[in-house]
């Protein structure tokens, strides 16, 4: 599977949400991957894509401000993420390297540096 980077093979990958995007992606230059390209059973990659419908829902975003309990939102969220990185992980063990990266949005929001 080509990405970005030009390589011939994806050796290292990232689950991470975003809004409109398939969960894994390159982790070397940031390339989103199609998830259909995976070789993972059905539901795992149900699974995924139910996990990433779920990404911002502690964002207001008429008002672009965090909802009540915003921060107890995300870290479920990231707690689930990774334990489907988990079991993505093992239905790719042979093709490469698998990684989480949970959303700070809510660290950023505080911090007013989105």
């Amino acid at each position: 599977m080509e990405c970005g980077c030009g390589v011939n093979k994806v050796l290292e990958f990232k689950v991470e949400a975003d809004i409109g995007a398939d969960p894994i992606w390159c982790n070397k230059c940031g390339y989103n991957l199609d998830i259909e390209d995976f070789k993972i059973s059905k539901n795992p990659e149900e699974k995924l894509m139910n996990w990433i419908s779920q990404y911002g829902k502690w964002i207001d975003w008429t008002t672009d401000t965090l909802v009540p309990n915003a921060a107890e939102m995300e870290a479920i969220h990231n707690a689930n993420g990774e334990k489907l990185t988990h079991e993505l992980a093992t239905e790719l063990s042979l093709e490469g390297k698998v990684l989480f990266s949970p959303s700070k949005i809510v660290m950023a929001y505080s911090n007013n540096k989105y």
